[in-house]
């Protein structure tokens, strides 16, 4: 069964596997081919519409709503708690922290002036490696909206299929972090195109490995040239005020640029 990808004018494609000479069939019990197509379309259609609901529930009560993207070990929880650190008491913020499993990250996030509602995906969702629309909708009463002015959704640890699925953000960013090597911009370009902001995280590492900041940057304006690039360590905190000021111009609905 060939892998689907979602066009941006809301189609789908799938990109069928070859094996060699020989046609080895489907074997996942999933349907192929045009009937696969309509099911795909179906289900985004679905998402769509909640990402519409939830959209509006964050308009309605005066919240913006970024979308947070990674790779799993590229530091987004860890982002989050400095953001916490720093904003929650400028802003009323809401964390919908999602994660296959656990509630670890969340209790990182507990204490810090931020509202939290945990999202696992394996509690009802079959374990999914991102977040859809309707997931996030089944959090939403986690948070009480009227008293947020912004929510940040802690995306699933994962490098492609976050970046497919509309939630009803007004933003979406990611934490890229140093230690995933510089041509990850070319290798999984669908995150990096769909950002608007860029964390390459963990800048302190940079002396210990054989590494190019300006690499880095280069790969992601090949497949992105207009989203903000911010190199940052969470850990020690270089570079994160210019995160800071991205999060208050967006949550304040001025231009990020």
């Amino acid at each position: 069964m060939g892998r689907f990808h979602r066009h941006d004018d809301g189609t789908v494609h799938i990109h069928e596997h070859e094996h060699g000479d020989h046609d080895h069939g489907d074997h996942t019990g999933y349907q192929t081919g045009a009937a696969r197509i309509d099911v795909l379309e179906d289900i985004f259609a679905e998402n769509d519409a909640r990402a519409t609901i939830n959209r509006a529930a964050f308009d309605s009560n005066g919240i913006r709503a970024l979308n947070l993207m990674s790779s799993p070990g590229s530091g987004k929880t860890t982002v989050l708690q400095a953001t916490l650190d720093e904003l929650a008491g400028e802003f009323a913020i809401g964390i919908i922290e999602g994660d296959i499993a656990t509630d670890l990250d969340a209790a990182k996030l507990s204490g810090r002036g931020a509202q939290v509602s945990l999202l696992n995906t394996s509690n009802g969702f079959g374990g999914e490696c991102h977040l859809d629309a309707p997931m996030v909708n089944r959090a939403l009463p986690g948070l009480d909206l009227a008293r947020l002015d912004l929510v940040i959704i802690e995306n699933v640890g994962n490098l492609v299929c976050p970046a497919e699925f509309d939630v009803g953000e007004h933003a979406k960013a990611m934490v890229y972090s140093v230690t995933e090597g510089e041509d990850k911009p070319l290798k999984y370009p669908v995150m990096f195109r769909s950002v608007d902001v860029v964390l390459l995280n963990k800048i302190d590492l940079v002396p210990y490995l054989d590494a190019d900041v300006e690499a880095y940057i280069a790969h992601v304006r090949q497949v992105n040239a207009a989203a903000a690039i911010l190199p940052v360590s969470a850990r020690t905190g270089a570079g994160m005020a210019a995160w800071f000021g991205w999060l208050r111009r967006f949550v304040r609905g001025v231009p990020t640029g």
